[in-house]
């Protein structure tokens, strides 16, 4: 099982790959996260729209009622503490965030995999769910869309990706 915060869900919704990862992995979230998503929803921007489109997949995946109170930190926000507590929760393989700050911290507190959204995209070309061309481009409409052009979670992901490519 893989549970997904917010940050992740914005960015592969934003990737359009949403629909191939809700189908191709066993996928939780919390009830702070649907939260968190719902006051997204409201923003008129392709954020806001991205946030939607997730929700509208909701049924897709289960909602984890968990209180994540005791790991917010200032660099652990309810949502993610809460996909923590989810983890823990239900023994989770993989947590997955595109808080880039928060990596450190969060592989502290779980015992399983943190990753970023763009490995998933890595883990879909491996099902043959995406072409290695399809992947490549999600990743960089994730990394426009999500203004992460130039930015360390940019550089960080890139590395990755092209890593487990080889």
């Amino acid at each position: 099982m893989l549970v997904v915060d917010t940050s992740a869900f914005i960015s592969l919704s934003v990737g359009e790959v949403l629909d191939v990862f809700v189908t191709e992995f066993d996928v939780a979230t919390t009830e702070a996260v649907l939260e968190e998503l719902q006051r997204t929803a409201e923003y008129d921007d392709r954020h806001g729209k991205a946030a939607t489109a997730v929700l509208d997949t909701a049924d897709e995946f289960t909602i984890v009622a968990v209180a994540g109170d005791d790991f917010v930190t200032s660099r652990i926000d309810d949502g993610e503490a809460s996909c923590v507590a989810a983890v823990r929760e239900v023994d989770a393989a993989f947590l997955v965030t595109d808080d880039y700050r928060a990596l450190p911290e969060l592989r502290k507190l779980v015992s399983a995999e943190v990753a970023l959204s763009p490995i998933v995209l890595r883990a879909l070309v491996k099902r043959d769910a995406l072409s290695e061309e399809e992947a490549r481009v999600a990743f960089e409409a994730m990394a426009e869309g999500r203004d992460w052009l130039g930015a360390p979670i940019y550089r960080y992901a890139r590395q990755i990706l092209e890593d487990t490519s080889k």
